[in-house]
């Protein structure tokens, strides 16, 4: 029987995501149409592939002038990089999204490469949803996946199709968005559901990476995230990987590193934290013998109906609880008087004047940790960052800055013949 507390919030969730869909993303309206413009994309997404592709040399072009992926020049380019990429048992490349993405963190200089690849896969339009009001908006689907996180249309939602895409984001004049996250969140939710203390210790050091590299000798004593950043990526990539059950000779093709250096790092993980693999064996049997899994708040996943796979199940508790916390931190900044524009798995949009934003930040940051101490426990709060644009600035992110400034310049071209054309045929 489902609480009745519990279900008027989750229809408060609802209606505070409505409202949410209704404020819309603002976007910066004197670049956004003409992304929007099929023929300036076509033109955009071929010319796009020999800028990034120099650095690789990974697209070949045919004799008709397109550019085509060819894994021959993929498996050389790593090489070149002494990348050791993950492979089917085939012994194909794995070529999959998700791979692409972990690689990425694990090597950032493969980074543009995994943004082109996604923009000439995924990206042939750019269809995201905009208002006449130059916002954009689309439906979040809440409680739609099996955690009770919102799965948007990732076409349509400015989060999902590409990373460089959201420098399109722009505030009007007088106001400011903030994008607000919680740190180490899943990491942090594990430790707390599993009652794992190393766990919970590591992340109150404020960087579990690099403290658990410390705890091995693979950093310095003076290192911190700041500093030795590589770091962090690639014990982030693994902590989390070995967290959500990768496979050793995955992690080992993840992090670019031998079977026998994953093996150890596994090793470590399971010695460290053997509380969380302990608990973690319970959760899954017990889910296996009762049919049934459930958060504290009452969100609720059948075993043998909607979930079936052991290392899912072993998963789902740590996601489904980081979503009870977002619920809940959306509920309340709404009541509060705080713009939401959208949400993500760990963060939120918010918008506000110039004048105030810092102020419904810090109100903003306040109460997603009071969320994460109601859901967790006291004294096991998230930390929070915070990121805000203020008008005439536009959102920035290190990770798509390279793709975004090729867009405008190949946009900008593209006009200026444009209009060069238009004057020759008017002449």
């Amino acid at each position: 029987m489902v609480d009745l507390n519990i279900a008027l919030h989750w229809g408060e969730f609802a209606a505070v995501s409505a409202v949410m869909e209704h404020n819309g993303v603002p976007l910066n309206m004197e670049i956004a149409p003409y992304l929007l413009d099929e023929h300036a994309w076509n033109f955009i997404r071929d010319a796009l592939v020999p800028k990034i592709n120099e650095q690789y040399g990974v697209y070949a072009r045919d004799k008709g002038g397109s550019w085509h992926w060819n894994d021959n020049l993929f498996e050389a380019c790593c090489a070149r990089m002494s990348i050791v990429w993950p492979r089917h048992e085939s012994g194909k490349l794995d070529l999959r999204t998700k791979t692409f993405d972990s690689m990425a963190k694990a090597h950032p200089e493969m980074e543009n490469l995994r943004q082109l690849r996604h923009t000439r896969n995924k990206m042939r339009k750019i269809k995201l949803a905009v208002g006449k009001d130059g916002r954009n908006r689309t439906t979040l689907w809440t409680h739609v996946s099996k955690t009770g996180r919102s799965q948007p249309k990732a076409s349509q939602w400015i989060f999902s199709p590409a990373v460089w895409l959201r420098f399109a984001i722009k505030p009007g004049p007088g106001q400011a968005v903030a994008y607000i996250d919680w740190s180490g969140m899943e990491f942090q939710v594990a430790a707390t559901i599993s009652d794992c203390k190393p766990m919970m210790e590591l992340y109150a050091s404020g960087s579990p990476y690099v403290e658990f590299a410390k705890r091995f000798n693979e950093a310095p004593p003076e290192a911190t995230k700041k500093t030795h950043g590589h770091i962090h990526e690639r014990y982030k990539v693994g902590l989390l990987g070995i967290q959500y059950g990768m496979k050793h000779l995955t992690l080992a093709q993840r992090l670019g590193v031998f079977d026998f250096a994953a093996w150890e790092m596994m090793a470590q993980h399971n010695g460290l934290f053997r509380q969380y693999w302990a608990w973690t064996e319970d959760w899954i049997a017990h889910a296996l013998n009762t049919g049934v899994m459930q958060t504290s708040l009452g969100w609720e996943c059948r075993v043998g109906i909607t979930e079936f796979n052991e290392r899912s199940i072993g998963n789902w508790p740590t996601q489904a609880t980081a979503a009870d916390i977002l619920r809940v931190a959306v509920v309340w900044m709404h009541r509060r008087g705080i713009r939401l524009l959208g949400s993500v798995h760990d963060a939120v949009l918010i918008e506000a004047p110039v004048d105030r934003i810092e102020a419904d930040v810090a109100l903003a940051q306040e109460i997603m940790k009071r969320a994460s101490r109601v859901v967790l426990g006291a004294g096991k709060e998230l930390r929070t960052s915070a990121d805000i644009v203020k008008f005439p600035d536009s959102y920035f992110d290190q990770r798509g800055e390279k793709i975004w400034n090729e867009v405008m310049e190949l946009l900008a071209q593209y006009y200026a013949r444009r209009e060069a054309d238009d004057a020759a045929a008017n002449a």
